[in-house]
């Protein structure tokens, strides 16, 4: 089974397909924005990186948020709950830890199912 590779770079790709499976990287928004706004930025990464590579938010099957506060999780959920698609939520794990870098306060990873061809 073949494995394709998009936006690749030295260190890591943004995504990989594998056997009808689209996994991302982790997405954050804009060092310096809020919560909301990073939430926001992240979810819109996704939504381009699961187009690029033959998916979309309908089809996620899994997803990993990490806040580096967790007082933010009323917050991030609201634009969450705005951005998932009806009927269509993944499971999900939250949970607060230090991020790679200070000025980032949420970083989201998905996996997803490839649409049916």
């Amino acid at each position: 089974m073949s494995i394709e590779r998009f936006e690749s770079g030295k260190r890591m790709s943004q995504a990989v397909v594998h056997n009808g499976v689209v996994y991302l990287a982790g997405q954050v928004g804009e060092p310096g924005a809020d919560v909301r706004q990073q939430t926001q930025q992240a979810l819109t990464e996704i939504d381009r990186l699961l187009a690029l590579s033959g998916s979309s938010k309908s089809r996620v099957l899994t997803a990993q948020i990490w806040l580096s506060n967790i007082a933010d999780f009323p917050t991030m959920n609201d634009v969450w709950e705005g951005w998932i698609a009806p009927g269509n939520a993944p499971t999900r794990a939250t949970a607060e830890l230090k991020l790679a870098s200070p000025e980032y306060l949420v970083e989201i990873i998905v996996t997803a199912a490839v649409a049916d061809v």
